[in-house]
């Protein structure tokens, strides 16, 4: 006899074994509504700039975006013209020029047909189940967190993110009961932090971002649970960029709503700043295994990042959270700081006294979930250690092309991307500490 694939109503699913069969792992998913929305937010990575010939033109799953027609702003949500079609991208309207503002602020392949299909097919693989995302993006390309927050001051176009999040929000939920079908919003995913390189409130920007949101969708919704706030870092911006640090922090201060997906610097870039169509499919992907870990499945998944510090002389210990043992270093990228004499050989780690002269790194290796710095020199108490912080005077170079700042630590995360069918690993998180 076969297994079986048993589900409580709309909430969780198991595969388990059929009576006399063997043993079957069980999976257990948490799909609370038919259509599982996403909100996207954040500035031109957010709406996909550079991001051309658009890749996901088909619809494999069933997943759905809002179509507005040529409707102008402001959107009634109760316009008849509102309709439901397959996501695929451009995910909304193309964006005529900049700057650019909902409904016509796309300017190429976004990662919410990709983190869509992602979920979709992890969901599938492990319960037999389909799973509905819906999926939306509000983004305006180059603008600072000024103007994506709730009650932003309006300057032109710019400033209407926030509210139409609430238009596509409360036009979703009036669509799915005319369909009969229940609908609430997972997450919210912030792809951003450019403008906000020198933002040092940042932090508190993203957890009101998030409170806000988390006010303001259950009123329209009626959902009893919390949208997961998703954040990548953006490493191309600014040394020692505050918004950098505040996309990894929040991640830790505020664990339980929001979560820092990691950096992007591993992904192919054009320019340095901006992803190629092929890298906002990657991060679409990771964030739908992160959505899927945290939201689906309920698991605490938190990206490679550091856990604790300590010095020993010249000697600095850096142990990790790994999401999947063993660390390893990336041997495709080109070596980091090669233009900064005394960190060439710290693979992306970089050392200062607390005056902030910099240290010599003599080596760095891995020790089970740990890195050992090996300085040149004792560096003193109240060391700053950081890695991939300081920019190069050029991106990382061809082939690959990615970003300013980077670095060479990864785990060994076998997660493939349903989309790209690209192998994805957990890269470091770029981050300053103190070294007692």
């Amino acid at each position: 006899m076969r297994s079986g694939i048993f589900c409580a109503g709309l909430g969780a699913c198991s595969l388990q074994a059929a009576p006399g069969a063997g043993p079957v792992q069980e999976t257990k998913v948490n799909i609370p509504w038919d259509w599982s929305g996403v909100i996207g937010t954040g500035q031109s990575l957010a709406v996909g700039d550079h991001g051309r010939p658009l890749k996901s033109t088909n619809q494999p799953y069933g997943n759905l975006k809002l179509s507005t027609g040529k409707l102008a702003w402001p959107i009634d949500p109760n316009d008849t013209n509102l309709a439901m079609a397959p996501l695929v991208e451009p995910v909304g309207r193309l964006a005529p020029g900049y700057p650019s503002s909902w409904p016509d602020n796309i300017a190429g392949e976004t990662p919410h047909s990709a983190m869509a299909n992602q979920i979709s097919a992890l969901v599938r693989a492990a319960s037999g189940r389909d799973f509905i995302g819906v999926h939306g993006e509000v983004g305006e390309n180059g603008q600072c967190m000024t103007f994506l927050k709730k009650n932003a001051t309006r300057r032109g176009l710019n400033g209407r993110s926030y509210a139409a999040a609430l238009i596509e929000t409360t036009a979703i939920a009036r669509l799915a009961k005319a369909a009969g079908k229940t609908y609430g919003v997972g997450a919210i995913i912030l792809t951003h932090g450019e403008c906000d390189a020198g933002n040092f409130n940042y932090e508190n920007d993203l957890y009101s971002l998030w409170l806000d949101f988390n006010t303001d969708l259950p009123a329209i919704t009626g959902q009893q649970q919390n949208a997961l706030m998703i954040v990548s870092q953006q490493n191309s911006c600014n040394d020692r960029s505050a918004s950098t640090l505040a996309q990894w922090k929040a991640g830790v201060d505020h664990a339980a709503g929001i979560v820092c997906s990691g950096p992007k610097y591993q992904y192919p870039s054009p320019d340095g700043i901006h992803l190629t169509a092929d890298g906002y499919e990657q991060l679409g992907e990771k964030y739908g295994q992160i959505y899927y870990e945290r939201v689906v499945l309920g698991r605490p998944w938190q990206p490679l990042q550091p856990a604790a510090i300590q010095r020993e002389g010249a000697r600095i210990t850096v142990q990790y959270h790994v999401p999947a043992p063993p660390l390893v270093w990336e041997t495709a990228f080109p070596a980091p700081h090669q233009s900064v004499a005394e960190w060439q050989q710290g693979r992306g780690f970089e050392v200062s006294t607390s005056g902030g002269r910099r240290v010599a790194i003599d080596s760095v290796s891995i020790s089970g979930d740990a890195v050992i710095i090996a300085c040149a020199s004792d560096p003193g108490p109240n060391a700053r250690v950081g890695y991939a912080m300081i920019g190069e005077r050029a991106r990382m170079s061809a082939p690959f092309g990615g970003t300013f700042r980077w670095g060479l630590l990864r785990d060994s995360d076998p997660f493939r991307g349903a989309s790209s069918k690209k192998v994805q690993p957990n890269y470091g998180v770029a981050f300053e500490m103190t070294a007692p």
